[in-house]
């Protein structure tokens, strides 16, 4: 995924502004590269866990629809842990064929962007792959 530097910013700068908890949204583009990014709120208001309220996710989705774009990835921060899915990112990754991004906070001043293909339903080791993430 290519991940124009401004919009990795932006990403950064909804986890910051969200903390202590967790945020969330989605990303569109095209062929890979992302165009927009669509802050979603955090229905758990947790910093610990992320959910993206059905309606509102919905509403994101024929937006992106309606621009001609794909939805490239879904995103959420980890507050305090390495932008690696955790056991809760699995259970709740209900779209195998989209990235999932994680924006990690653990280092304040070194904020890590991390992207990952989650299949939920494959055997225990063989659920996530990374993908790389390119900032330009």
């Amino acid at each position: 995924m290519r991940l124009p530097r401004e919009l990795a910013e932006e990403l950064v700068a909804h986890a910051r502004a969200d903390l202590p908890n967790e945020c969330c949204g989605m990303i569109a583009g095209v062929d890979g590269t992302a165009r927009r990014v669509y802050r979603a709120a955090n229905t758990e208001a947790s910093p610990f866990m992320y959910v993206m309220d059905p309606r509102e996710q919905l509403r994101i989705m024929d937006e992106i629809d309606a621009q001609g774009l794909d939805l490239l990835a879904v995103y959420h921060s980890h507050t305090r842990s390495a932008a690696y899915p955790s056991r809760t990112d699995v259970e709740l990754a209900f779209f195998p064929e989209t990235l999932y991004l994680i924006v990690s906070l653990a280092d304040r001043e070194a904020p890590e962007i991390r992207a990952f293909r989650i299949r939920r339903s494959a055997p225990e080791g063989e659920q996530i792959d990374e993908e790389p993430v390119e900032i330009a």
